[in-house]
């Protein structure tokens, strides 16, 4: 059985930071495209950033770029989301996926895992 769960989440005041973590297990995913999405109340899920098998391609949403870094440890099945200077606008939960595909792809429905998803909330 496939599982990924995230944890890292947390409360924190604007301008701070917090790395997300994202452990799968049941099956081994090196060689496969994994990102980070993200979701609020009323809004649909929206990508933040993706990484491909290798690690050495990796794209942002316009949104976060500069401020936040995935990578991922294949020797560990995990993928991590490095969040800094984190502002209101970035509260959500958010989820690690992973995509069947070496292809770099940024639509959710390309993503056939998904974690349970982890609140992440900045105060002002």
């Amino acid at each position: 059985q496939v599982q990924l769960v995230e944890s890292g989440g947390g409360s924190v005041q604007a301008g701070g930071s917090l790395r997300l973590s994202c452990a799968a297990s049941g099956r081994t995913f090196s060689s496969y495209t994994m990102g980070w999405f993200r979701q609020t109340a009323g809004k649909e899920r929206e990508f933040v950033a993706v990484i491909s098998w290798s690690g050495v391609l990796r794209y942002y949403a316009d949104s976060v770029k500069g401020r936040f870094t995935i990578s991922r440890d294949n020797a560990k099945n995990t993928v991590y989301l490095q969040m800094n200077s984190l502002k209101p606008e970035d509260t959500a939960i958010y989820f690690c996926a992973v995509a069947p595909t070496s292809r770099v792809v940024v639509s959710s429905g390309e993503y056939d895992y998904w974690g349970q998803g982890t609140q992440v909330t900045v105060s002002s």
